[in-house]
């Protein structure tokens, strides 16, 4: 069970580490998305700027792998199973 909780901290630490492209890749798809929306007469907020995206998604993979540093060591306390 080890593996599943350190393939977890690596993807939480690639998310962090991989922050900027993959905000900009998501925030491309996201305003397409919300255009493409408008033209069809549905109001929609804009979307985020490129940085609250980019900090957004370098707080997900921190807050991932610190979760699953607090799991690991509490397995290794034997307090969670």
């Amino acid at each position: 069970m080890l593996y599943i909780e350190v393939a977890r901290l690596l993807l939480g630490l690639m998310i962090a580490f991989f922050h900027k492209p993959i905000a900009d890749f998501m925030m491309e798809r996201e305003r397409a998305t919300v255009l493409l929306f408008r033209q069809r007469g549905f109001p929609l907020p804009p979307a985020p700027s490129t940085e609250q995206a980019r900090t957004l998604y370098f707080f997900i993979g921190i807050a991932v792998a610190s979760v699953e540093l607090l799991r690991m060591y509490l397995m290794a306390r034997g307090v969670v199973l």
